[in-house]
């Protein structure tokens, strides 16, 4: 099969993604083998590229949003027949035997399995994933829809609940990709108010048409006391910027799994008055079928950049750019 595997990571200037034949993989015990469809395109699989994120096997696939048919199932493997639409997003699997995973945090297990990273991802086209981790997604998706909201779409869910918006509050989001632009739509369904923060100027058109209320600069000040925020950008240095933005009480979240280093924090200016520093670690699976179920309600318009998957060093590389407008996907039916 095709596939684009990390070679030595480096800046995409570099060219740290090479393109490679590899053998067909085969479904173990519980898994289902899929062909893969499309597969977005996320900024941890730049971060796996560029060494941020410091792969985990030498040649590993990246790509954790993927969209795929099923072709065949290993032995034990029941939930899906032949032909079926499957998800399969970053967590791949789990211990389920330690205390985190007992206690239905599985995103804090202790021996995890990622999705293009442990084990090969979707930059390829054939994939195998462990069938009680993959998702059915809504039909009224199309495959490019579905393929962000696999990870940009759960872990902004996710980084919106610890975020702890009230009802009706106003959120801040620094960083407009991806994640991002996904979030707030959830935010504006449930009736806050949205001020985004970002250094692109397109993304500040698109914030302001799925209906913010500002659109402003990375480091600029919004013009209202937040309630909550997340940081989606991985700029450590905008820790301090957010938290000083947040009314007292407010909550700030930050959703990237890479963040370069925070400076020094002043406790009353940033910290004061109950406001809180939260990370987000991964998602569970009742994150990922609570968020699908919410998008489809919505519904959500997940905006996309469709690349050949002949490109996918390219797509990487505009986004480390920041040329990318809401979320790149990689289409395998493109040569």
């Amino acid at each position: 099969m095709r596939a684009w595997r990390v070679g030595q990571p480096g800046p995409m200037s570099s060219g740290p993604l090479v393109a490679d034949e590899c053998p067909d993989p085969r479904p173990g015990p519980g898994e289902v083998l899929l062909r893969v469809r499309v597969c977005g395109v996320c900024r941890t699989d730049l971060h796996l590229a560029e060494g941020d994120l410091t792969p985990r096997r030498p040649g590993v696939i990246p790509g954790h949003e993927v969209v795929g048919e099923v072709l065949t199932c290993g032995a034990r493997a029941t939930r899906f027949s032949r032909g079926e639409r499957v998800g399969v997003a970053w967590l791949g699997r789990t211990c389920g035997t330690c205390r985190f995973c007992l206690r239905g945090a599985e995103n804090l297990c202790l021996s995890p399995v990622f999705t293009g990273w442990d084990r090969d991802g979707g930059y390829a086209e054939l994939i195998t994933v462990a069938e009680n981790f993959a998702y059915r997604l809504p039909p009224r998706f199309s495959d490019e829809e579905a393929a962000p909201l696999l990870c940009a779409g759960i872990i902004g869910y996710r980084a919106l609940c610890r975020a702890d918006l009230p009802i009706g509050g106003r959120l801040g989001i620094y960083g407009f990709g991806g994640s991002a632009h996904l979030a707030a739509q959830i935010a504006l369904f449930q009736g806050a108010r949205v001020y985004v923060m970002t250094r692109s100027e397109e993304a500040r058109a698109l914030a302001l048409e799925l209906g913010a209320t500002f659109a402003g600069g990375a480091d600029e000040q919004p013009p209202d006391p937040l309630d909550s925020a997340i940081l989606f950008a991985p700029a450590g240095g905008l820790v301090p910027v957010a938290l000083r933005a947040l009314d007292r009480g407010g909550t700030l979240a930050v959703a990237g799994i890479h963040l370069s280093d925070i400076p020094p924090l002043h406790y009353a200016a940033e910290l004061f008055q109950e406001r809180q520093l939260r990370s987000v670690t991964a998602n569970t699976r009742a994150d990922g079928e609570e968020f699908f179920r919410v998008a489809a309600e919505i519904p959500l318009r997940p905006t996309t950049v469709p690349y050949p998957f002949s490109a996918a060093d390219k797509a990487l590389l505009d986004l480390s750019e920041d040329r990318v407008t809401g979320a790149a996907v990689l289409r395998m039916d493109d040569p």
